[in-house]
Formats: C-alpha cells, sequence, structure tokens
C-alpha cells in the first residue's frame, strides 16, 4: 500500500522539486501476468492488448517490444481479408515471451489467441466471404502451430502459399 502511494505521489513532488526518478521497476512476475492477460483467445484480451497497443508509451516501464512484420511471409490481407491487427498481436505474444524465455510454455496460447482474432475478423463479413476468410484463417493457424517461430524454408511458405490459395478456390472466391 505505501509502495503504491509512493508511485502515485513521487513523480508529482519530484516534478516540483525538478528531479528526475528512475523507471518503475516491473518484476518478472508483473511481466508474465501482463503478458498472459494480453495473449489470451478472448475479447476481452484482445481489446485490451489494442488499447496497449495504441498507449505503448503507458507500458514503457514493461520494455515490451513492440515492434512487429505483420504477417510474415504471408499476406497481411489475403483476398482483402485485414489480418494485421491479429499477426501484430501474434507477433507480440513471440517476442515477449521469447525474450523472458518463456516462449515454448505460452505458444500454444498465443497461436490460439492468434486464430480467435482472424476469426472476429472473418465474422464481420457476410457468408460466402465469411467461410472464404475462415479457410484463410485455419490455414494460417495450421501454418504458425506448425512453423511458428522455427526457421522455416522458401520451399515450405510457398507451399502454406499453394495451401492459402487452394483453400480460397475451394469456398468460391
Amino acid at each position: 500500500m505505501v509502495k503504491r502511494a509512493l508511485a502515485i505521489v513521487a513523480p508529482s513532488l519530484a516534478t516540483l522539486l525538478g528531479l528526475t526518478l528512475p523507471a518503475y521497476a516491473v518484476t518478472l512476475q508483473q511481466k508474465l501476468a501482463t503478458l498472459s492477460s494480453f495473449s489470451q483467445p478472448t475479447t476481452a484480451s484482445a481489446n485490451n492488448w489494442r488499447a496497449a497497443w495504441q498507449n505503448q508509451g503507458a507500458w514503457a516501464d514493461y520494455a515490451f517490444d513492440w515492434s512487429t512484420d505483420l504477417c510474415s511471409s504471408s499476406p497481411d490481407q489475403p483476398l482483402g481479408f485485414d489480418f494485421r491487427m491479429p499477426c501484430r498481436r501474434h507477433d507480440f505474444g513471440y517476442r515477449n515471451y521469447k525474450a523472458v524465455a518463456q516462449f515454448p510454455a505460452n505458444k500454444p496460447r498465443i497461436d490460439d489467441a492468434f486464430y480467435f482474432d482472424m476469426k472476429q475478423v472473418c465474422a464481420t463479413y457476410s457468408t460466402i466471404p465469411r467461410n472464404t476468410c475462415n479457410g484463410i484463417a485455419w490455414t494460417y493457424y495450421q501454418a504458425v502451430k506448425q512453423f511458428g517461430a522455427l526457421n522455416v524454408t522458401e520451399a515450405q511458405i510457398e507451399q502454406i502459399r499453394q495451401t492459402s490459395e487452394q483453400s480460397a478456390q475451394l469456398a468460391g472466391m
């Protein structure tokens, strides 16, 4: 309780005195709890992560890696379906769990959250496009489950692209 009160009062007092305080030290336990809350396959988790992503400065003490290459070697917007935000959250989970050496134990949940996010994108479309979108989402999900965080060859990437195109053709697009 005292520590929390100091965390609130100290910055104001420091400003009045013209002092610079060191950043609040986030513990590994706090960082892991926050990472977990940001990587669940739920609407609340996705919304919380999105709010944090839009206000990254507020999370500076956590030293999160917000970098992304979006959907890596796959299209970010296959057939116009916008998977950029799901790919951002997926990259966030991978990069930050790797940074704290907790990736293998959390990879399945991060991948499930990725699939959840893509299905949320797909749910905004009408029947035929939704089915096509869901097929592509399933293909992307299977790709990250199999190849996520591994050194993937160009041949494997091409196989993923072909499977994605076949899924789209089968769905009538």
